[in-house]
C-alpha cells in the first residue's frame, strides 16, 4: 500500500489506517488480533488508538495482537483530556500528560509511541503547556512525534507559531472529523494545516457506516449497527443525506465501485490528506477499505464527487 509522510517531518503512514475503537467495545481481544493481523497483511501499518478506548482495553489488545510484528506498525495513540471535573491549575495538565504517556507504553507494550495526539484541546491550560509537556516526551524518547486532533483552525495557527518561538517539537499533523457528509472542515481546519505544513488525518470517512450502504432509506437499521446503538449517530440518517449517498453510489457504481470505496478514495485524492483512519470489526471490513487505496479518482473525479 502506499505510503505518505505525515507532516514535514512526521512518519510514513499507509494511507488506509486501521482505527481501533471498536477493540474492547464492538469487539473482544481475539477478533481484535484477527483484525490487526488482516491489516498488517492488507498491507496496512497505520494503528490509531487512544488512551480513553475501551477504557484501555483498546491499548492492551492492540499492543498484544501486533506482539512481534510491532516495528511494522506505526502506532498512533492520544491522551485522555483533563476532565470537566477536574479544576485546572498551572502543571496539571503537564502531569497528565506524562502519566497519560507512561499507561499507553505499559499498555501497548512498546518503549515508545509513533505519533501521540493531543486527544482534543483543553479550554483552560495554555498550549505552551502542552508543548512543552510533550517536548520533553520527544527529548526522553518516549515519544517520535506529535500531532493534534479536534482543533480549530485557530489552535492550528497558535500551536505551530508557540514551537516554533520556543524551539520545541511541533505537531506535524492534525485529526480531524471529515467526510463526504461532513465536510465544515474544508473552509477553516484543512486550509490552517495545509499552512502550518500539518498532515491532515480524517476520521468517521465513512459517516459511522452510511457511505457504506449497509443503511437504506426508510428501512429499520439492522440490528447491532452503530446507528441501532446510538440515537446521537442515528440523526445523520436525514433525507438530505440519503439523497447524497444515493448520489455517490451511483458515481461509484458506474466505476465499478462501492460508495465506501469512493468515500475513501475521495479523501485521498485531497492534497491535505496523509492517511485516512476507518475502524473494523471484521477481516472483511479491513479488506473493503484497503480495497479503497487502489483507487486514485483524477483531479476531475474528485471535483464531480464534490459536486455531488
Amino acid at each position: 500500500m502506499e505510503t505518505r509522510t505525515l507532516g514535514k517531518q512526521g512518519p510514513a503512514l499507509s494511507v488506509v489506517g486501521l482505527g481501533c475503537n471498536n477493540f474492547g467495545t464492538a469487539i473482544d481481544a481475539r477478533a481484535a488480533a484477527t483484525v490487526v493481523h488482516a491489516a498488517l497483511d492488507a498491507g496496512i501499518t497505520h494503528f490509531d488508538t487512544a488512551e480513553m478506548y475501551g477504557g484501555g482495553q483498546s491499548e492492551e489488545m492492540l499492543g498484544a495482537a501486533l506482539g512481534s510484528r510491532r516495528d511494522e506498525a506505526v502506532i498512533a495513540t492520544k491522551y485522555r483530556p483533563r476532565t470537566a471535573e477536574e479544576p485546572y491549575a498551572p502543571g496539571r495538565l503537564a502531569a497528565r500528560i506524562r502519566e497519560g504517556a507512561e499507561i499507553s507504553l505499559r499498555r501497548l507494550g512498546t518503549d515508545r509511541i509513533d505519533v501521540y495526539y493531543q486527544h482534543m484541546p483543553d479550554p483552560d491550560a495554555p498550549v505552551e503547556e502542552v508543548l512543552e509537556a510533550l517536548d520533553g516526551l520527544v527529548r526522553a524518547g518516549k515519544v517520535l512525534h506529535i500531532a493534534s486532533s479536534n482543533v480549530a483552525a485557530d489552535e492550528i495557527a497558535a500551536a505551530t507559531a508557540v514551537a516554533e518561538a520556543r524551539g520545541w517539537a511541533a505537531f506535524t499533523g492534525t485529526q480531524i472529523h471529515w467526510n463526504l457528509l461532513n465536510r465544515d472542515v474544508e473552509d477553516s481546519v484543512v486550509p490552517a494545516a495545509e499552512a502550518a505544513a500539518l498532515g491532515v488525518v480524517p476520521f468517521f470517512p465513512l459517516a459511522s457506516g452510511l457511505l457504506t450502504g449497509k443503511y437504506r432509506r426508510g428501512e429499520p437499521f439492522p440490528a447491532g449497527t452503530r446507528l441501532a446503538r446510538s440515537e446521537r449517530f442515528a440523526a445523520a440518517a436525514t433525507g438530505d443525506n440519503f439523497d447524497r449517498i444515493e448520489a455517490y453510489e451511483a458515481f461509484a457504481a458506474e466505476r465499478g465501485r462501492t460508495v465506501g470505496e469512493l468515500a475513501i478514495a475521495w479523501l485521498l485524492a485531497q492534497c491535505s490528506v496523509t492517511s485516512v483512519i476507518a475502524g473494523a470489526t471484521r477481516p472483511e471490513q479491513v479488506a473493503a477499505n484497503a480495497a479503497a487505496a487502489t483507487w486514485v479518482l483524477s483531479a476531475d473525479e474528485a471535483a464531480a464527487v464534490a459536486a455531488l
